[in-house]
């Protein structure tokens, strides 16, 4: 195996950049931070108890969506600084360690971003959720099945890719980039996801933000492709033999 030069990392080495020990400190301050927040808020803040209890609830409704904006900015920070990694604009900026991080530590604070988002929505007194509704995928039928649904499903998908780092020394680089791969297929279910379910996406800005940063996103990838064919194709030509 090639060994990386001072400036090129063994990503096959790189430690998660959030520990298990953080992990679990994450995942348990996502889940009390919307516990608390459905529980104290009319309490703490009378003035929105109308709004948390009356017949036209939206204070959990509206943490909810903002916190699935935040989820998805930081989703497509982490595919940026991916797909910069592999292209290898990275080298340019931050830097291949420091793209390594940040793809990571955002892939990670981005889940517990979509769980306070999905279990915010417990408050709701107008949906009513059931934790097994906000689990399952397609159940939450007071609001857009189908919609919801890919959100959920995404949501899984990003389980995934983030267990992938824990993980990484016992799968095969075939298994690892596969399950990378399945970021782009997230990002996408989560962008129909966004656009289908958020009451925001009728508004102007919400619109700019969904597809100016899709195709940031997708204009990094073709440069990628078509780099990697291009060295690709260099390649051959070094090794073909020299015409007599």
């Amino acid at each position: 195996m090639k060994k990386p030069s001072n400036n090129e990392p063994d990503i096959d080495q790189i430690e998660p950049t959030v520990s298990l020990v953080w992990l679990l400190i994450m995942a348990l301050a996502s889940v009390g931070g919307a516990t608390v927040a459905i529980l104290v808020l009319p309490g703490w803040i009378p003035g929105m108890s109308a709004s948390i209890l009356g017949e036209q609830p939206k204070v959990f409704w509206y943490l909810s969506r903002s916190s699935g904006f935040v989820a998805y900015i930081l989703l497509w920070i982490s595919m940026i600084m991916g797909v910069g990694i592999t292209n290898k604009a990275a080298v340019i900026w931050p830097g291949l360690p420091s793209a390594i991080e940040l793809h990571q530590f955002f892939t990670i604070l981005g889940v517990f971003f979509a769980v306070f988002h999905a279990l915010i929505l417990m408050g709701d007194a107008y949906l009513k959720p059931t934790l097994v509704q906000i689990l399952q995928p397609f159940a939450m039928i007071q609001y857009r099945p189908i919609s919801v649904g890919l959100g959920q499903l995404a949501f899984y998908l990003w389980i995934v890719i983030t267990v992938s780092f824990y993980i990484r020394r016992r799968i095969t680089n075939k298994v690892w980039r596969l399950i990378h791969y399945f970021s782009y297929l997230m990002i996408a279910i989560a962008l129909v996801h966004g656009l289908s379910a958020g009451t925001d996406s009728s508004f102007n800005w919400a619109s700019y933000l969904y597809w100016g940063t899709s195709i940031l996103l997708l204009v990094m990838t073709v440069y990628r492709v078509v780099n990697a064919r291009m060295k690709v194709a260099a390649k051959r030509q070094r090794q073909s033999p020299p015409a007599i």
